[in-house]
């Protein structure tokens, strides 16, 4: 489970409820992993989906240069770990079951959304 690498970081940001952490459209550059919390995502102001604690978010954002595809907004306060480029790349070399959540965590919001329409 992703959130066990990061159970122990220092390294977070924290939201509260009701903080925008990204919108829709924006460049982005950060994924985020949900240590504590509740994350709403929203796509043209319908909520998707609610990322809750050991969850990602944003991960689209290191997979390929597109503007942000969903709004992401604090449900509940929040404590988020960033991940940039650099981390994600070091992570998926170090750690191969963190690429193959991040694929399936893809693979599930596709299939959610493909429902949606």
């Amino acid at each position: 489970m992703t959130i066990k690498i990061f159970e122990n970081t220092k390294d977070f940001k924290t939201f509260q409820a009701g903080e925008t952490i990204f919108k829709e459209g924006e460049a982005g550059d950060l994924m985020y992993v949900v240590k504590q919390g509740e994350v709403e995502i929203s796509v043209r102001g319908m909520v998707v989906e609610t990322v809750t604690t050991g969850g990602i978010i944003g991960e689209m954002a290191l997979i390929d240069t597109g503007p942000r595809s969903a709004t992401a907004s604090a449900f509940t306060d929040c404590q988020l770990v960033p991940i940039n480029e650099q981390r994600f790349l070091f992570l998926v070399q170090q750690t191969p079951y963190f690429s193959l959540e991040v694929m399936q965590i893809m693979g599930n919001r596709l299939r959610n959304m493909n429902r949606l329409i």
